[in-house]
């Protein structure tokens, strides 16, 4: 008579490692018990004392982000290998651990958007609200046409201070933030005219149409983007800021922190 184990087998045989996302004490122990296997754990903290572990800067309510965050985070660290096969056991329907899943891990398919967490000093929903604004844009442009846009997030004092203004701040005086659906709703608006949106760490919105003013020597971007992405890059390699941008051209979105590309998404794959 087949049994569940017989069923269900194939989901930890062969595997490299078992990657356990936010377990409770009790469950860790479980398979921190078992020989030869070895355990990482992945979550906003470390409350289970283990080695290895991976830090989430937020709880991702999606499991693929949270599990793509992890899994890159891990490579990151050399905590996987390209190529390892893994079983990433995670909450989706509870507080516990309820769900499997059997995953390769591809270095090759590394987005960069762990970099993109660790490496800014803004709120970690700031950025994250940043990038699906930017994934949101691109995926469905404005009213129907491809559209480009710069959002340069974090070090907003520094950052205006090596800008000038273009036109008008509809922001001036406001105290609205990024993540807000109505802001948001703004936002799109004001993408269709030219300049970058300022965000504080917090996520306030400075200011809208600057026009970035670092000096571009020296910064490295891949050929054939233009002024927009070299602008970003620019202003990340002066300022503690992070860049995130959409292109009008191929409609990637892509990421800049210390004049360097550190992440490159397509939005219809996100």
């Amino acid at each position: 008579m087949v049994g569940l184990d017989d069923v269900f087998g194939d989901l930890f045989a062969s595997v490299d490692s078992v990657v356990l996302f936010s377990p409770s004490g009790s469950y860790y122990e479980r398979f921190a018990a078992v020989d030869d296997l070895d355990v990482i754990v992945v979550g906003t903290e470390n409350a289970v004392g283990a080695e290895p572990f991976v830090e989430l800067p937020l709880e991702f309510e999606e499991i693929t982000d949270r599990i793509r965050f992890g899994l890159e985070g891990a490579l990151e660290q050399g905590v996987i290998e390209d190529g390892d096969t893994l079983a990433c056991a995670t909450s989706v329907f509870s507080d516990e651990i309820d769900t499997v899943s059997r995953v390769r891990a591809d270095a090759e398919a590394q987005t960069g958007i762990y970099d993109l967490f660790v490496k800014s000093r803004a709120d970690p929903e700031v950025v994250k609200a940043v990038l699906e604004l930017a994934i949101e844009l691109g995926k469905k442009g404005q009213k129907g046409k491809p559209v480009g846009a710069l959002f340069v997030v974090g070090d907003a004092g520094k950052v205006m201070n090596k800008s000038r203004p273009l036109s008008y701040n509809p922001f001036e005086k406001s105290h609205v933030h990024v993540g807000d659906p109505i802001v948001n709703v703004m936002l799109k608006e004001f993408s269709r005219l030219d300049g970058a949106f300022i965000i504080s760490d917090a996520g306030k919105i400075v200011s809208a149409y600057r026009y970035l003013e670092p000096s571009a020597e020296g910064v490295d971007i891949p050929k054939g983007l233009g002024a927009r992405h070299m602008a970003g890059g620019a202003i990340t390699r002066d300022t503690n800021a992070i860049a995130i941008v959409l292109s009008e051209s191929d409609g990637l979105v892509r990421a800049f922190k210390a004049g360097e590309l550190i992440l490159e998404v397509d939005p219809e794959a996100y």
